[in-house]
């Protein structure tokens, strides 16, 4: 399937993000959906969801320690495992990988109660690093990054995928670097829009193919300076 007819369903339980999203966002509601809450219960199912990981895979802290609660710390370990195995251990910030949440030795009857996720199993992590290691992010394009690489690797994927059931017809994303990173919510849901509008609808393609350096550099600035006073 294309890219875009792909559903982005963003969630987070500050209503802060969620309002930035909503602004930002508008003009997309057939396939974007925002909502406010636990990313978990009450929440809607997908077949993905997103991970706004560090470059190493763990997922000990902020909102990776409640996917560790939630799927165990097989997917973890696998993670890390994976990253060992096809990336030399680290996953630079720009970059994401695709594994399923469960181990052929896990069972799927925990996740049937329908207060989590309308009862259904979410089959994909998308471990996309919006840091190296945990710290601040506020003045960088790295939500930017994180969402670009989400959308290329879920694109990527469906590409691969060899019958309907195993594509990814929608994505659970939380706020990306706004925990830990510290990045201002409407920094980060401008970042999302312009990674969701180049990549996803392919509406700025000349950042595909620069006429110059300069262009590029206004562009970077315009995402790195959101919000805030020049």
């Amino acid at each position: 399937m294309d890219i875009s007819e792909v559903t982005f369903l963003l969630r987070d339980i500050n209503t802060g993000m969620v309002e930035a999203w909503q602004e930002e966002f508008a003009s997309y509601s057939n396939t974007v959906k925002i909502s406010c809450g636990d990313i978990f219960k009450g929440a809607p199912t997908a077949d993905a969801i997103v991970s706004p990981a560090n470059s190493f895979g763990f997922m000990d802290g902020g909102i990776d320690m409640v996917f560790s609660n939630h799927f165990g710390w097989q997917m973890q370990h696998r993670l890390q495992a994976f990253l060992k195995e096809n990336h030399d251990g680290e996953l630079p910030v720009g970059q994401a990988v695709i594994i399923e949440t469960l181990s052929s030795n896990d069972s799927k009857k925990k996740f049937e109660n329908p207060e989590f996720n309308e009862g259904k199993l979410i089959k994909y992590l998308i471990s996309a690093p919006t840091m190296r290691i945990p710290m601040n992010v506020t003045d960088t394009v790295n939500a930017y990054l994180a969402f670009r690489a989400v959308i290329i690797a879920v694109k990527e994927h469906n590409d691969s995928a060899k019958n309907a059931q195993n594509q990814i017809t929608s994505v659970l994303c939380p706020g990306l670097g706004t925990a830990v990173g510290k990045m201002p919510h409407t920094r980060c849901a401008f970042q999302m829009r312009q990674a969701f509008e180049i990549c996803a609808l392919e509406k700025k393609n000349p950042l595909k193919n620069p006429k110059t350096l300069g262009d590029v550099w206004r562009h970077h600035e315009s995402m790195l300076k959101y919000k805030t006073k020049l």
